[in-house]
């Protein structure tokens, strides 16, 4: 495989890479070399931080000589380069240190769920991408690995906490690759990249082996793509539970990949452009984006009505801030094992240690109430969306941030998420109420930056409808940033 051939892969997504292998006319192990190639050209990007080549090319042959590659059984994405994030995307006997010094060291000892539905379908892993620690941050430099540069523009954040593969897709190093969102870790991610991102709905998929829910059920797993059928595609790879999850979707109708070639009915679509945080703006170009949207899908048929749902953004930040405030301590107990010893302040991101230092005196009565507040700004929302089938807002309220500002501590973790909050503005919703939300790259700024379109529902049939539509009537795919290894 040369350079050329290689690079000229590059535009080729997921589902369009699977059909040339499964035709005959490129075998696995050729798509991995030629996503190797474009990885080490990519390198300045720091998008992927652990190599798995040796493994990706052992899958790869097996693959090839098994002939699973070119059986159709074995799913749409068989023979295809894929990514992992270094967050819950566990792969056993692999590095994990999850963006953090504390677990420089850390070796997964259990494969995740879906990650073992990735492989079943036969996409091909050969490296993990940059995360913030723990998550926590949504943008991606890591004091561990350093940050990620956005191939856009070196003085943006790829956002985060999936900003490593949000970099190696938008760069073209690979079609796909895999996240997780807990306040917007996808979607945001997917905006400042001018990506495809989909968070899916609570109960989706599972969190087996390691367990039942994550941030009690505002986290859920996906990937970044460019294309709305390769978003599709991965999420049949991972729809479906494990005996003994906590809880479950209802079971789709057809495959999501199907669903997308069909025209959806006529939504009923409630608009918002302004923050649902007060003290927050959203900047006009935002505004714009969005405005543009709306109009463009009543033009396809459906009804687009200016308002937004009922929350307490005050209720809504606190109980985020309690969530991870605990969630952080399982970080400190995670690394005291792995490290033999507690680990010290010096081995964790300032940010987070104001958030391990409050989970120490978070009471239960607190985590309860946090809990309980979630579920009840959930019905309240839900309230206000009464006769709506989805809705239409920004997904940042700015255009990409630079690095710097989502990421540093602001004395208590109530005040860091105030900060986050001012430029996510809406992502979190979707985290909170458990509503699936998508983020499309349907606008930009003056000087060319992406700027994400988001779409929330009930369930993510509907959206990737949408979505589909939208990206016939406003094609993307031939967008690309500076840094396109193609």
């Amino acid at each position: 495989m040369d350079s050329a051939q290689a690079f000229e892969l590059a535009e080729i997504d997921a589902v369009g890479q699977a059909a040339l292998v499964s035709a005959g006319e490129i075998t696995a192990a050729e798509l991995l070399d030629a996503a190797i190639i474009r990885l080490e050209a990519a390198r300045d990007l720091n998008a992927v931080i652990c190599d798995l080549f040796d493994r990706g090319r052992a899958q790869a042959a097996e693959l090839d000589a098994s002939g699973r590659a070119r059986d159709q059984e074995s799913g749409p994405l068989a023979g295809v380069p894929f990514l992992l994030k270094d967050l819950g995307a566990s792969l056993a006997g692999t590095a994990e240190a999850m963006g953090s010094r504390a677990l420089r060291t850390h070796v997964a000892t259990e494969t995740a769920w879906i990650v073992d539905r990735y492989l079943a379908a036969g996409l091909v892993v050969f490296g993990k991408t940059n995360t913030p620690e723990w998550g926590n941050h949504c943008t991606t430099e890591p004091s561990l690995f350093g940050a990620t540069v956005n191939p856009w523009s070196p003085s943006i954040t790829p956002g985060g906490s999936s900003g490593g593969s949000a970099s190696a897709v938008a760069a073209g190093v690979v079609p796909a690759a895999s996240g997780g969102d807990g306040t917007g870790s996808i979607r945001v991610p997917a905006s400042c990249c001018g990506l495809v991102g989909l968070k899916p709905r609570r109960g989706r998929s599972s969190f087996a082996p390691g367990s039942g829910h994550s941030l009690e059920g505002l986290v859920n797993a996906h990937a970044l793509t460019r294309t709305v059928r390769d978003s599709a595609a991965l999420l049949d790879v991972i729809a479906g539970t494990v005996p003994g999850d906590p809880y479950a979707a209802p079971t789709p109708t057809s495959k999501y990949l199907d669903a997308i070639a069909e025209r959806p009915a006529a939504q009923r679509i409630l608009m918002a452009t302004d923050s649902p945080f007060p003290g927050t703006s959203t900047d006009s170009a935002v505004v714009d984006a969005v405005e543009d949207i709306g109009s463009l899908l009543g033009d396809l048929g459906h009804t687009v009505k200016s308002g937004s749902p009922t929350i307490d953004p005050d209720v809504v930040a606190d109980a985020i801030a309690v969530l991870h405030t605990v969630s952080n301590t399982a970080l400190h107990a995670l690394a005291t094992s792995v490290l033999g010893r507690e680990p010290t302040e010096d081995e964790f991101e300032p940010s987070t240690w104001v958030m391990i230092r409050e989970g120490f005196t978070t009471t239960g009565a607190a985590y309860a109430g946090a809990i309980d507040a979630v579920h009840a700004q959930t019905r309240r929302f839900a309230t206000g969306m009464a006769g709506y089938d989805a809705l239409l807002v920004p997904t940042l309220l700015t255009p990409p941030p630079p690095y710097a500002l989502l990421d540093q501590p602001r004395g208590t973790t109530r005040a860091f998420f105030d900060v986050e909050f001012a430029t996510t503005g809406w992502t979190s919703l979707a985290n909170v109420t458990g509503w699936a939300a998508i983020s499309l790259p349907l606008g930009s700024t003056g000087d060319g930056l992406p700027i994400g379109v988001q779409l929330m529902a009930p369930d993510e049939t509907v959206l990737l409808q949408l979505a589909a539509q939208l990206e016939g009537a406003v094609p993307w795919a031939e967008r690309r940033p500076t840094a396109w290894v193609g």
